[in-house]
């Protein structure tokens, strides 16, 4: 940006209060990237007034966990919003796009069940300004499914693996590649699978060294861990 536009950002309040909400202004001074609205437990209103305030300051914003209502309320205010149903997410473009990584982030799903968290994982690493590509239903009952996506494997920088269940596909993945992994187990599954609990203990149990895992569901943490990694793993591109 111009010597003028930084002097500007720099010069802006830190932060701004709504009363029902703190807004972080310099969250992408510090880190990169804007503050992020988690939707779940605020009303259509509130969610508006916090995007609306991240959108005034360039940064547009990007709303998790939505419902309908936070949907329609943000549609009705900002017409060129992004929604994404099945990831529950809302994304508006900040006005300086943020520059792509130079490697790419690779999602995997064990089954199709899994699909919202990995698809909040995806909206979620491309606002942050990263590449994503995708392997989907490629669980361990069929082996065959992931090893066929050997060249997709060494070509990712990243790698988020998304599985409920018996959650084993992160351990077999992080078999495979050098790069890192990181798992999200998700509340897919029978009754003994405790809503992701019994996913969630067997990849912090992983018998691949170095396999990092996030919480039950939680797309969004690891596509934001996938971005740090990112930035500092290599250089931006143009």
């Amino acid at each position: 940006m111009a010597p003028e536009q930084a002097l500007a950002a720099f010069a802006a309040e830190p932060s701004e209060a709504l009363g029902f909400a703190t807004v972080d202004h310099h969250r992408a001074l510090r880190q990169g990237y804007p503050e992020v609205i988690f939707a779940e437990g605020k009303t259509p209103d509130q969610v508006v007034a916090i995007a609306d305030r991240l959108a005034a300051h360039g940064d547009g914003f990007l709303a998790t966990r939505t419902e309908p209502a936070h949907r329609d309320a943000l549609t009705r205010r900002f017409p060129r919003v992004e929604i994404n149903p099945l990831a529950r997410t809302a994304y508006l473009d900040p006005d300086v796009a943020l520059p792509l990584s130079s490697g790419r982030i690779l999602i995997v799903t064990a089954g199709t069940s899994d699909g919202a968290v990995a698809e909040e994982a995806a909206v979620t690493a491309r606002a942050l300004g990263n590449s994503v590509s995708r392997a989907t239903d490629v669980g361990v009952a069929g082996l065959h499914r992931i090893l066929a996506h050997g060249d997709a494997l060494a070509d990712a920088a990243v790698v988020i693996v998304v599985a409920g269940m018996d959650g084993a596909l992160p351990s077999v993945v992080g078999g495979l590649v050098a790069v890192p992994v990181i798992a999200v187990p998700t509340s897919v599954g029978y009754g003994a699978s405790f809503g992701g609990v019994a996913a969630l203990l067997a990849m912090l149990n992983s018998c691949a060294a170095g396999v990092t895992v996030v919480n039950i569901d939680n797309g969004f943490g690891a596509a934001a861990a996938a971005a740090r990694i990112m930035r500092v793993g290599g250089e931006r591109k143009d």
